[in-house]
């Protein structure tokens, strides 16, 4: 499957209910040719698609449909994206989010997926680990050195820090003062 059938069928999944209407920014009822504001396009699908200079087809997700976007991506028989391959958090400033990076290995395309979330104080992403079971690990791996929690994550505890260790090591505002290499 193309990238491009691949982004028509799941944008279906999850129709913008704004999408069938046309927003003009014009203030006034005349528009003329000098004065007129360009039309802004609504996306159809609630999800937003790049291919960002990458074969995979990348989308990106708001945090309270991606448990549901993920059950399709593995369940629909013609996605069948059974393999979770990478899952990865990610600190891009103001927001912190995980990327997973999904294969099917029946039909041989791959997805990655993007999903953010500005809350840096209690980060909450729902936990992928009951669709793939490999993403117990790796979610457990994100909630130590980014402090994201997982929403019904059945173990979510500290995998290599302690218990006592305050901060998230990989966020970009991380300070340690006391392991702190200088060169």
């Amino acid at each position: 499957m193309t990238n491009e059938a691949l982004q028509n069928l799941i944008s279906s999944w999850f129709p913008n209910p704004e999408a069938g209407t046309v927003v003009n920014n014009s203030a006034s009822e005349e528009v003329s040719e000098e004065n007129s504001t360009p039309i802004e396009t609504i996306n159809p699908s609630l999800l937003e698609f790049t291919e960002e200079g990458s074969q995979f087809l990348n989308i990106s997700v708001q945090p309270k449909d991606l448990h549901s976007l993920m059950v399709q991506l593995k369940g629909n028989p013609e996605t069948h994206f059974d393999y979770l391959f990478c899952l990865s958090g990610v600190d891009w400033g103001k927001e912190l989010g995980v990327v997973y990076h999904l294969e099917s290995t029946t039909h041989r395309h791959q997805l990655v997926v993007k999903v953010k979330t500005e809350n840096r104080e209690k980060p909450k992403i729902d936990t992928v680990c009951d669709i793939w079971r490999t993403a117990e690990f790796h979610e457990r791996e994100v909630f130590d050195f980014f402090g994201v929690i997982f929403n019904n994550h059945p173990n979510l505890k500290y995998l290599f820090l302690t218990e006592d260790w305050e901060g998230y090591p990989l966020r970009k505002d991380y300070v340690d003062e006391i392991n702190m290499v200088i060169k």
